[in-house]
């Protein structure tokens, strides 16, 4: 399921006739004409700075819309890939497709992206469209409070002060708030403890005894890093993952080069990247051949390599292949089979100051690094939201996140969240949905402008709908199954995933329909005006 070889697509694109090589160049990124200068346009208030955020106001500015402001609760731009900084961190999605369509990077190093180089992108990007005039730094919104005789949204931040907007987009992303768990005793852990997204660079992991508590998506990307230089690196495993081979490796300069004078020849590649990552969806439908085929080939090629150290219950998963996200990884296996690494497959009872027990046992550590991922589920936390009649969002969402395709909620108009509820992905690039989303979204706030529109809201009845079929779809699927992953609510309500492949996400969001939707034109206390959204008058 690698990315294809560029020589065969760069073959293949210099055998397309001039007009079909035109129709490969504009398939990314379209937009329509900019809203002409002067025109009175709607305050829109950007929550956060990652790729929904930063890819949110570089298409408003494209669209013509310059009344935006973005606020960041830290010092710099980049969400997630400005956060996790721990040593090995990278993306499991080709580095041509985890990247803007709209704005392309053509002298990527590798064919998978590190932390480093996404981060530079991001920063990059921001300043090729100029937005950091717009970004308020180490300013954290606490509220939003819909105001409905005014027709708008009122954002208390942290610092005690308040700004409005007409629309709110929220990009604060699913992976933000890291979790630990409620583990006895670790309050009295005389050791040194944190988490992989806040990773302590300041504290020196060679000839430790160190504990990893948390085996997932990080912790394989992480761990056989610092095993090389812990004395003792003993793994706290809840459950295995099923890791496949990472076909990475550095583009070539004449790759490069190519890319940079052929924009369509980049432009296809990307596109057969997706193409080739979105027939992958056959993996996770229940019970599929696919799917049964490649655990047979994890069960045949692992049983291989079991030992009284590495018991099989340490290498294979007890549950379906796509049920937790697959991995990929060169080094996780031979990692795991160090003399220095332990792998501890019973739960973990508690922490005592010099250690941590399991089944009677304690393993002594002086270091704990948590690889728990994040709260997930708790969509927009912890800023209140507060909608129509009072609305508070979280009370809407007590029994699970919910939105229509992922993106407006009845009760609260004018907002739009990117990467909300069921959007995430176990197969393709969370960056494709992001866009659709922005998309969707520009496209009601053009309406706004284009009808004199107050407010924009969906209906109740469609979001319903639209929910109930999702969740129809996605007991269909392998996150149905019995695994503990972080797609589900406690109560087993699947809030993360979508149910389908990404070309169907496309489709439902190419077009909003009106009849699923509510407006209004009620008179504004105020005009709409052409500054970025500001204080309350």
């Amino acid at each position: 399921m690698s990315a294809p070889p560029l020589g065969r697509v760069a073959s293949f694109g210099r055998r397309l006739p001039p007009n079909l090589r035109t129709v490969a160049a504009r398939l990314p990124g379209s937009l329509a004409p900019p809203i002409e200068h002067g025109t009175p346009t709607p305050r829109v208030a950007i929550i956060g700075t990652g790729f929904g955020g930063i890819g949110m106001a570089c298409r408003l500015r494209q669209a013509g819309i310059e009344t935006f402001t973005i606020y960041e609760k830290a010092d710099a731009v980049g969400g997630t890939w400005r956060d996790n900084t721990y040593p090995g961190a990278a993306c499991d999605v080709p580095s041509h497709l985890y990247s803007l369509s709209f704005a392309p990077k053509t002298d990527w190093t590798r064919r998978f992206p590190e932390q480093a180089e996404i981060l530079g992108y991001l920063n990059e990007v921001t300043d090729r469209f100029d937005l950091r005039p717009q970004i308020r730094f180490e300013t954290e919104v606490s509220a939003a409070t819909w105001d409905e005789q005014r027709a708008v949204w009122r954002i208390d931040l942290a610092d005690g002060t308040a700004d409005e907007a007409e629309v709110l987009v929220a990009a604060t992303g699913q992976l933000n708030r890291p979790q630990i768990p409620d583990i006895d005793g670790l309050d009295r852990f005389e050791g040194v403890t944190f988490h992989s997204a806040r990773w302590n660079h300041d504290h020196d992991l060679t000839g430790r005894d160190a504990a990893v508590i948390g085996i997932g998506a990080s912790a394989i990307q992480f761990v056989p890093e610092i095993a090389q230089d812990c004395r003792k690196l003993t793994l706290f495993q809840r459950s295995s993952n099923f890791v496949a081979p990472k076909p990475d490796g550095a583009f070539s300069e004449e790759a490069r080069e190519r890319f940079r004078r052929h924009p369509w020849l980049q432009r296809l590649y990307r596109l057969s990247i997706w193409v080739r990552f979105d027939a992958r969806w056959l993996l996770f439908r229940k019970d599929s051949r696919p799917a049964r085929m490649l655990r047979k080939r994890f069960e045949t090629e692992l049983s291989k390599v079991v030992t009284d150290d590495v018991p099989a219950e340490a290498l294979l998963p007890d549950y379906p292949v796509g049920c937790k996200r697959i991995l990929i990884s060169n080094d996780w296996y031979p990692t795991l089979f160090r003399p220095n690494v332990q792998v501890v497959t019973d739960p973990v009872d508690r922490v005592t100051p010099h250690g941590v027990v399991t089944g009677g046992v304690e393993h002594p550590v002086d270091t704990i690094i948590f690889g728990t991922g994040f709260a997930s589920t708790g969509f927009l936390a912890p800023i209140q939201v507060t909608g129509r009649d009072g609305r508070d969002l979280h009370d809407e969402w007590r029994d699970g996140a919910e939105a229509h395709l992922g993106i407006t909620v009845a009760g609260f108009p004018n907002l739009f969240l990117l990467y909300g509820p069921n959007t995430n992905l176990g197969h393709n690039s969370i960056v494709f949905m992001l866009e659709r989303q922005i998309a969707y979204a520009l496209t009601w706030i053009r309406r706004m402008v284009d009808d004199d529109a107050a407010t924009v809201e969906v209906r109740s009845a469609a979001q319903a709908d639209s929910n109930a079929r999702l969740q129809r779809r996605l007991e269909r699927t392998v996150c149905a199954a019995s695994c503990h992953s972080w797609y589900k609510t406690a109560t087993g309500k699947i809030t993360n995933n979508w149910s389908g492949p990404t070309i169907a996400y496309w489709w439902q969001t190419r077009r909003p329909d009106r009849a699923d939707f509510v407006t209004t034109r009620q008179p504004r206390r105020h005009p709409v005006h052409s500054g970025a959204a500001g204080p309350p008058e």
